[in-house]
């Protein structure tokens, strides 16, 4: 009997001489040693997370390669607000997604930061002080409430009077996102690489950030203008029953993650799925499910290719996605 096992096959056996029989390697870095070796190199190495970031890796080049699969992404809007921005950015651009699920703070993020900048800043600094200087702190990221609220209610809602203008009072979350992406003029911005490839970017807690807040504002004097988040999972119905193969490469837990999950199981899993996380299995959370779990839901296929990746997605992902990009 043949089970699969974070990725790989384990074969079930009394005798397991055959289990024991790889060699570890070292890895080898010298000057000249380049991403894709050292992370190839993490394969033959055995050696706890790098492992499973060398199968990460692994298992996106092969769902990239299948030309029937849908391929999602989903991401939290924290790492938004750092350089792994340009990573995320990178991957649309590349057209190397057909779906991407989200939450409202990516949008927030992504906005702010094209006309106003972040700053670095400490884990360990004053919040008491940051508070009186009008500084909101994000991790270890300083944000000026002038790039954030301030400039997103200044550039924002002419946009927003401009499409009203246009006729279009209905939107999902991902055509919204489009007209956004469509007035922005900024090649950093995953907005603008959303609509440039006609890529969804589905925002299921659309209300919960500062997006949702000046949409609020607006349709007190706009009553007509509704954001429609039911066409947004007409549109997951279409695209996820019909599907023959799917893969996800989620960053993670929370709505973004469940989002893509749930919407799987109507095609009876995922057929690959890499999943980066710091949080911890044992308080129950979805942050926190591994990737084995949604076997039992049926959000992931018995025999899929997975793997769970244990650390910060700042460091994973640019590691993983720039070995074969």
């Amino acid at each position: 009997m043949e089970r699969k096992f974070e990725g790989a096959k384990v074969k079930e056996k009394t005798d397991s001489n055959e289990l024991i029989s790889k060699k570890v390697e070292d890895i080898k870095v010298t000057g000249k040693t380049n991403l894709k070796e050292l992370i190839t190199s993490y394969y033959s190495s055995g050696g706890f997370t790098s492992k499973k970031v060398a199968r990460a890796a692994k298992i996106l080049e092969k769902m990239f390669k299948e030309k029937e699969c849908i391929k999602i992404l989903s991401f939290p809007a924290c790492i938004v607000s750092t350089g792994t921005r340009g990573v995320l950015k990178e991957l649309l651009k590349q057209k190397k997604f057909d779906l991407v699920m989200t939450t409202c703070g990516t949008l927030d993020h992504d906005f702010a930061r094209i006309f106003a900048p972040y700053l670095h800043g400490e884990f360990d600094a004053d919040d008491r002080e940051l508070h009186k200087k009008k500084v909101h702190r994000l991790g270890n990221i300083f944000i000026p409430n002038s790039s954030y609220g301030e400039v997103i209610e200044e550039k924002l809602m002419p946009m927003l009077e401009e499409i009203y203008k246009e006729g279009k009072k209905e939107l999902s979350t991902f055509e919204f996102v489009w007209e956004i992406g469509k007035r922005i003029k900024d090649e950093n911005s995953i907005l603008y690489w959303s609509y440039k490839n006609k890529i969804p970017v589905i925002v299921p807690g659309i209300t919960d950030g500062a997006f949702g807040l000046q949409l609020t504002m607006f349709m007190q004097t706009h009553s007509d203008f509704k954001i429609d988040v039911f066409k947004d999972e007409q549109f997951l119905i279409g695209k996820m029953f019909s599907a023959k193969i799917s893969g996800a490469l989620m960053i993670g837990g929370g709505i973004s993650k469940h989002h893509v999950i749930w919407w799987n199981q109507f095609k009876e899993g995922l057929d690959y799925a890499v999943y980066i996380t710091t949080a911890p299995e044992y308080d129950g959370s979805l942050s926190g499910a591994r990737i084995k779990e949604g076997i039992s839901w049926s959000k992931v296929k018995e025999n899929a290719e997975f793997v769970t990746v244990d650390g910060d997605a700042t460091v994973l992902l640019p590691l993983i996605i720039g070995s074969f990009l």
